[in-house]
């Protein structure tokens, strides 16, 4: 069987480059995201190149959906090899102007949904002795924002969340890795392509040393 390869967070950038470069070493693509009209067009897109895709809806911070959506995927093409969370909410507010319910709810996308998916893959994974896990950080955890307040907090989150399961899982075959993207993605840019960070993850999955966190 093909070994699939899950997008949580899927979008037209890093999402989309990541799945082309999966996709290159022979994997499946599976992507999770909220709007199914984008995931029609990125299926549509990522088959015309003949890369076989499928998609969930699922909002990453609604873990009843997104539980749904695993078992649903698991059922059908079965364990991923590698699961990728790549979701954000990415809302410009000032931390002095942001409300309790703002980063509760910002939260449960920017970090919370990371362990159910984790929860959703792991056993499984640990089963057939192999798996990856790779998160999107960001700046933001390294050099705070106030005008980013929740999407601050939610990249240091991931960022613990990253550390935390390397470490809890270092004497297992399962990887654990984040890359902590320190500008702002753009295709005409040298460095910050979604390409070149595409790379990353690769690196990453391909490794065989400890690495655990690329900071790019």
């Amino acid at each position: 069987m093909t070994e699939l390869c899950v997008i949580v967070g899927m979008g037209e950038g890093n999402g989309m480059a990541i799945a082309r470069r999966f996709a290159r070493e022979g994997f499946a693509i599976a992507m999770l995201a909220r709007n199914e009209q984008k995931l029609q067009g990125y299926q549509a897109t990522l088959q015309a190149e003949g890369i076989t895709a499928h998609y969930y809806l699922a909002d990453a911070g609604d873990e009843a959906a997104v539980t749904r959506a695993f078992t649903h995927l698991q059922n059908q093409w079965g364990t991923p090899v590698v699961l990728i969370y790549n979701a954000a909410v990415p809302r410009m507010e000032n931390i002095l102007q942001t409300t309790y319910d703002t980063l509760v709810n910002d939260f449960q996308a920017n970090v919370a949904g990371v362990m159910v998916c984790v929860q959703s893959v792991l056993p499984a994974m640990q089963h057939q002795q192999r798996g990856t896990i790779l998160l999107t950080g960001g700046g933001f955890s390294l050099y705070p924002q106030p005008d980013f307040v929740s999407l601050s907090i939610g990249k240091a989150g991931i960022r613990v969340l990253a550390n935390t399961l390397h470490a809890a899982l270092k004497d297992s075959p399962i990887k654990v890795g984040t890359v902590t993207i320190c500008g702002t993605v753009n295709g005409d840019d040298p460095k910050y392509s979604s390409d070149r960070i595409a790379e990353e993850y690769w690196k990453l999955h391909s490794a065989e040393n400890e690495e655990y966190e690329i900071v790019y």
